[in-house]
């Protein structure tokens, strides 16, 4: 059975360890015209094939809710960094494109965005680094 104490200390562990890098990590958003939402947008993009993906899956990878995805993905329409089109797959759903400018912008963004995960995170040697990944991995897929 597990330790109630030793649990709620490691989630105030993981809870206060994630906010204070999330907060340490964000400052690459500070002086850019791409915004960490955005970000997040164009990074499940960019790890589909041709840079395609669909809302639905944009929206489950997000930690903000369905509404708030499509406004904010309706902004970056606007904005020239992605486009929209009905997703002949699925009658009520959408896919998602980077254009060649939100593409360009996210590379550009997201090598600095990894150095600074990478510099924040040296703390930790590989093998440290792919625990933490599969623990963590484990506490998500536990629904």
């Amino acid at each position: 059975m597990t330790d109630r104490r030793l649990a709620v200390e490691a989630w105030e562990s993981l809870f206060r360890a994630q906010h204070e890098i999330l907060d340490e990590i964000s400052t690459d958003f500070d002086d850019e015209d791409l915004g960490q939402g955005e970000y997040d947008v164009l990074l499940t993009v960019a790890r589909g094939p041709e840079m395609t993906a669909r809302l639905r899956d944009i929206t489950a990878n997000m930690l903000i809710s369905q509404p708030s995805v499509s406004r904010l993905v309706d902004r970056m329409v606007q904005r020239g960094l992605i486009t929209k089109c009905p997703d002949p797959d699925d009658g009520r759903g959408s896919l998602v494109r980077a254009t060649e400018h939100g593409a360009a912008t996210f590379r550009r963004i997201a090598s600095r965005h990894a150095r600074t995960i990478a510099e924040r995170l040296s703390c930790l040697d590989d093998r440290e680094l792919t625990q933490l990944r599969d623990l963590t991995a484990k506490l998500r897929a536990r629904h």
